[in-house]
């Protein structure tokens, strides 16, 4: 989770800061199978959004499980009598363009 590209102030008050931002973050990766030296997507001008190259937290789940060998589609659990994966029930997909 990412921080708002902008300052908050709390009513006035002395608590000023920057609150969580869900919808443009930056993940640092390096080695384990990943392209060195690549940026990854980007967001608005503003920092706010992302807008090219957009990356759910299933993608990145998926990637992830995808390095350690793990097929994350095949690999799933037996949960309240349903079959879960690792990557959630949302489509998930593998960032095949960060591999090295």
């Amino acid at each position: 989770m990412g921080r708002l590209p902008v300052i908050q102030n709390d009513l006035g008050r002395e608590k000023i800061g920057r609150d969580h931002h869900i919808k443009g973050f930056s993940f640092w990766m390096a080695g384990g199978g990943i392209k060195g030296g690549i940026s990854y997507g980007n967001t608005d001008e503003f920092g706010y959004n992302a807008v090219e190259d957009v990356v759910t937290v299933h993608d990145f789940h998926a990637t992830m499980l995808q390095l350690l060998g793990i097929q994350h589609e095949k690999f799933t659990y037996k949960f309240q009598g349903l079959d879960f994966r690792l990557t959630g029930v949302e489509e998930a997909h593998v960032l095949k363009k960060i591999l090295a």
